[in-house]
Formats: C-alpha cells, structure tokens, sequence
C-alpha cells in the first residue's frame, strides 16, 4: 500500500508521463552500466559531454544493447579535461543537446538498476540535467562497482584485519580480476569495464 502510495506520488511530480516506466519494476537479472564524461569535475558548473551505456542480462553484457551519445555543452571544455577524454571543443560542438541525450538515455535505461564505477558523480552530472527536464532525479537502484569489489577484498581478509584500507583504483581492480583494460576515460570503455567487473563479482560474492 505504502509502494504504491509513494509511486503516485513520484508520478504526480514527472513532468512528462512518457517517462512513467522508470517507476515500473525492472527487468528481472538486467541491469544498464553506464560512464559519463564531462567538461571538468565541478559538479555544480561542469556538464556531460559523453555518454556511454551498456546492458546487461544475467552473467552477459550485450554490447550489441548499448548506447553512446556525444553531447554539445553549453560551458567551455577546460583543457585539463581534454587531456584526459581528448574530446575538444569541435568535437563536442557536433554533440546533440542535453535535453535530447537525457530523453534517449532515459529510454534505453528504463527501469533497470545503473552499475558503474564511481557511478555517485555521473548520476549527480545526470541528475543536474534531468531535474530541469522532468521535475525528478534518476530513481533507479545504483549499483557502486567499487564498493562490491571492496567487500569481496574485505571478506578475504582474517576477521582481525578487516575494514581497513583497500585499493580501490580502477587499474588495480580490473587487474585482481583478471579482466581486460581498454583504454579508460572513454565514455563506452568505461561503462564496458565496469559492466565486466560487476558481473565478475557479482559471480564471486554470490560464492561463500
């Protein structure tokens, strides 16, 4: 009763009910993984500029299901950030505008849970563009990959010795796992990478 009370609520407040479907229950054994880049790390004045998201079903990451979006901002790309993603201002003045990449990031996503890696600051840098546009924030369950991999480090550890300093950098991570690096600070790549990592130990947190 009380589920049900909430999401009218919420669906009152959408401001565009097309958008209704993030408040349905999801898919079950899907999630979308998703990375963002951006024209700095403020998230108060910063804005996206790249988009990359992946599916996921089960143990798969269907990169034929995915999504990846060149978004025109309206702030200057700062230059230490285009050493770091290497998309300069007439690359990103060929991007879509925000509104757009929202409304088709959205459908993509539907209601399924969001994975990433430090996912906190892209849904922030998401959030600052769909509030303005529908009146809510991203509802969907996130999912942090470097939490998981965090507890299943910890769990490794002698009882004593646990809920200490981990090292959670993205390179240590995808090495301890054995997975594949591709080359990071690529919106696509980085969803990818961390859509691997999540399944990877989503496998071995499920084993006691």
């Amino acid at each position: 009763m009380l589920e049900t009370v909430r999401r009218g609520w919420l669906l009152y407040h959408l401001a565009d009910a097309h958008f209704s479907f993030m408040y349905d229950p999801p898919p079950e054994d899907e999630w979308v993984t998703l990375d963002c880049e951006t024209t700095g790390l403020d998230v108060q004045r910063d804005q996206i500029i790249s988009i990359g998201a992946v599916r996921i079903v089960g143990n798969r990451l269907l990169t034929s299901q995915r999504l990846e979006l060149l978004v025109r901002p309206e702030c200057a790309v700062k230059a230490d950030s285009v050493r770091v993603h290497r998309l300069r201002e007439q690359d990103v003045a060929l991007g879509i505008d925000p509104a757009h990449a929202m409304r088709q990031l959205l459908d993509f996503i539907g209601s399924r849970p969001l994975v990433g890696y430090f996912l906190e600051f892209d849904v922030a840098m998401l959030n600052r563009e769909i509030w303005p546009l529908l009146g809510v924030r991203l509802p969907q369950k996130k999912i942090e990959v470097s939490a998981m991999y965090y507890d299943f480090k910890n769990r490794q550890l002698p009882a004593h010795q646990r809920g200490g300093t981990i090292d959670l950098r993205f390179a240590t991570m995808m090495n301890d796992l054995g997975l594949p690096l591709r080359d990071a600070h690529d919106a696509l790549n980085d969803a990818v990478m961390a859509g691997l990592a999540f399944v990877k130990l989503r496998g071995l947190l499920a084993q006691r």
